[in-house]
Order: C-alpha cells, then sequence, then structure tokens
C-alpha cells in the first residue's frame, strides 16, 4: 500500500489499480485542472520504486492518461465552441474563466507551441486543450505535441518520486515555487499580448483612415 499526503482517492486508485490507477488519476486531473499533477506523478514514481508498479508502466499509463484527458478537453472545444464552454465552466466550482481565457490569448499567440510547452505549465497544461479544440488544430498534430509535451512532464515528476523514494513529496515544494514563477510569467505574456493588439488597433484603423 502506498503510505502518503495525498488525496486518499489517488492513493486508493493506485493501491487497488495500480498503473492503470495512476493512469486515470492523470487523466482526472486534465479535466479538472485543480487536482495536483504534482502530487499523482511523484507518488506514481514513488509506488514504483516499492515495486507496486514497473517504472515503465507508471510512465506509460500516465501520459496515456495525460492524452486521453487532452483529448476530451479538445472535443469540448470543437463541439461546444468558445461561447459556450466558457458559459459552462463559468458555472463548474474550481475552474475560473480567467484561466481560460488568458490560455486562449497564450494559444492565440503560440499556436503549436502553446500546445507543445504548455503541457509543462500549471493550468495551462490543462486548459490549452480547448483553445486548440475550438480552432480545430488538426488533430494528429495536436495529439503528437501533447504526447511528447506530456511525456517529459510525466517522465520528470515519476523519476523524480522514483529517485526520492519515501521523501517523494518533497517534490511538491519546488513544484509549487516552479508554479508561482512560471504562471506569474505567463500572466505577464499574455498581458503583453492583450496591450499589443490594443495598441494596433488604433493605429490600423487611423491608416486606414488615411488610405
Amino acid at each position: 500500500m502506498v503510505e502518503s499526503s495525498a488525496p486518499q482517492w489517488i492513493t486508493s486508485l493506485m493501491d487497488t489499480m495500480g498503473a492503470p490507477g495512476a493512469g486515470i488519476a492523470i487523466a482526472l486531473e486534465n479535466l479538472f485542472p485543480p487536482l495536483p499533477s504534482e502530487v499523482i506523478l511523484p507518488l506514481a514514481g514513488f509506488a514504483a520504486s516499492t515495486g507496486q508498479m514497473s517504472l515503465i508502466a507508471a510512465l506509460l499509463w500516465t501520459t496515456a492518461g495525460s492524452v486521453i484527458g487532452a483529448l476530451a478537453l479538445y472535443g469540448v472545444g470543437a463541439l461546444l465552441g468558445r461561447d459556450r464552454t466558457v458559459a459552462i465552466a463559468a458555472k463548474l466550482p474550481l475552474v475560473k474563466v480567467s484561466d481560460i481565457e488568458r490560455t486562449e490569448a497564450w494559444f492565440q499567440r503560440h499556436g503549436t507551441k502553446a500546445v507543445f510547452f504548455g503541457r509543462m505549465i500549471p493550468v495551462f497544461r490543462s486548459l490549452i486543450s480547448i483553445p486548440a479544440g475550438i480552432e480545430r488544430m488538426p488533430l494528429p498534430v495536436f495529439l503528437g505535441l501533447t504526447t511528447l509535451g506530456s511525456t517529459i512532464w510525466n517522465t520528470l515528476f515519476v523519476l523524480a518520486g522514483y529517485t526520492l523514494g519515501e521523501n517523494w513529496a518533497d517534490v511538491t515544494g519546488y513544484v509549487s515555487t516552479y508554479s508561482k514563477v512560471v504562471l506569474v510569467a505567463a500572466v505577464l505574456a499574455v498581458l503583453l499580448f492583450v496591450g499589443v493588439r490594443t495598441l494596433r488597433r488604433p493605429r490600423a484603423r487611423a491608416d486606414r483612415q488615411r488610405g
């Protein structure tokens, strides 16, 4: 049995199902961003270090869970469109519309790079799938970038938990600092993007009037 400070349902999933349980937990983390991937992944690595699951199985199942969860959110964006997706998100607990709007702006600015690097940024790593679906990014491209980015992120944290063993929870402290720094940088980037677009509109209007 995996003993940890993780939410009990995550621990129970891994105790009962092993690596597939870790994959299910990560899929749910993609669908509900407030769930803690920085807890799930190192915990899976620790479980692998105890022999509860193999390291390869932990890596494969968590990555599969990431891709499945991302694909579900891509489908939501593609089927519902922006307005209905945002309206639904506004009614969900723990989901901030402002996070979706910042992610959307980031996607519009960076396109395919946003899907790849977004897998390594807290909150954005889940929500980036929605604007990708709304914009109907080619599915093979989306799946390829999602798989590659998720593999890198998951491998880093699973291996950290595997290496630290019983001290796997130490990872969360580093992730907390990383998350704060990256989120601040992402917000500043989005604000810069919005500011530049706002300044360009009057200039474009003035150019058209002179033309």
